[in-house]
């Protein structure tokens, strides 16, 4: 079942929906690298093509990152 979760991006509101393993991933990976779920978002929002949808980037990246383990 998905999570949606509101939050604001470049003054932009936006909803993402991902599963809570990947909420967990993220927010433990934004808290490693000593910043707030939302800032780790914002970075990853940045630097994704445009034609990759945003839970996509935050999957792949939450999945990259935990292969590099």
């Amino acid at each position: 079942m998905l999570e949606k979760r509101s939050l604001s991006l470049s003054g932009h509101r936006t909803s993402i929906a991902l599963e809570p393993e990947f909420w967990a991933a993220l927010e433990a990976l934004a808290a490693g690298e000593g910043l707030s779920p939302t800032a780790l978002i914002t970075r990853i929002d940045a630097g994704r093509m445009p034609e990759q949808p945003l839970a996509s980037a935050l999957r792949v990246y939450a999945l990259g990152k935990r292969s590099q383990l």
